[in-house]
């Protein structure tokens, strides 16, 4: 006998959820599409006013017109992100994740600055919501590019942390000995904490010349330190190039977010998510 399907017990209020789910997390929809660009329109033009608000003349002349602006916009936000966290199953695992953190951070300045004046500014952090825009017109290469990196770094972290180590060593002891040589002449020298900061200034070529030794030995260590600085900046590359050349398998990524925890980034042809585990399309 064939078998009978299993009868569909989705409540209204699950069916609503899915559909704002796949219209605020997917960009696979005609839906989804217009929704993320509508996002990014808006994203930009609050950055644009925080930016305008900045300048006196503008803030003088339209200061309510801009606040009353930004507020629209951070109320939106607000809105946006309280249904981003109803649409998951899981919420704190969406408000905890890259994404929730930074839409979380984006809309708090506006509220804090009606305690803090001035805070409002730190608005810009929406800039960082603009990451979407390579999910949102399917350019996955970059998604691809950048989890190739991100990979590479996390290989090469504990290398990376060994030559740190190394690193805040040789400035610690050029800073303490440019101290014993030039704290009795030069005024710039006058405690290790400041030596060491020249020496990390010179070490990594910034080179500010706020401060600069003037005994010949105290220079002859500085030219070390110049020199050193090249090994600062090249081996540091040569340790992620490398872990990257070792990643250069091909991953195809797709705008497929998990209903559970929204996390996004998952292969095309992935089946769960990769993070917390639950099924991507569940019937």
């Amino acid at each position: 006998m064939p078998r009978t399907p299993p009868p569909n017990n989705k409540t209204r209020f699950d069916n609503f959820r899915a559909k704002a789910h796949e219209i605020i997390f997917e960009a696979d929809t005609p839906a989804g599409k217009w929704f993320d660009l509508l996002l990014l329109i808006f994203i930009l033009c609050s950055v644009i006013i925080v930016m305008i608000d900045s300048v006196p003349y503008y803030h003088e002349v339209y200061g309510d017109e801009l606040l009353i602006a930004e507020w629209f916009f951070t109320v939106f936000f607000t809105i946006e992100y309280i249904f981003r966290l109803f649409c998951v199953y899981k919420p704190i695992k969406y408000a905890t994740s890259f994404f929730g953190v930074v839409d979380l951070l984006s809309i708090l300045p506006t509220y804090v600055s009606l305690f803090f004046t001035g805070t409002q500014v730190l608005i810009v952090i929406r800039a960082l919501r603009l990451l979407r825009v390579f999910r949102i017109l399917g350019m996955y290469k970059f998604v691809d590019d950048g989890s190739r990196i991100l990979n590479a770094m996390r290989s090469s972290s504990r290398k990376i942390i060994v030559f740190l180590i190394f690193v805040l060593s040789v400035v610690t002891i050029l800073g303490t000995l440019l101290y014993l040589l030039e704290s009795p002449i030069n005024e710039g020298f006058n405690s290790i904490p400041r030596s060491i900061y020249w020496a990390i200034v010179t070490l990594t070529t910034v080179g500010y010349g706020d401060i600069a030794p003037i005994t010949a030995t105290g220079q002859f260590l500085a030219a070390i330190a110049m020199i050193l600085g090249y090994a600062v900046i090249a081996v540091p590359t040569g340790i992620i190039s490398t872990e990257f050349i070792r990643g250069t398998q091909k991953v195809k990524h797709s705008s497929i977010s998990c209903p559970n925890c929204g996390c996004e980034g998952h292969y095309q042809s992935a089946v769960h998510c990769f993070k917390c585990g639950h099924i991507l399309h569940p019937e």
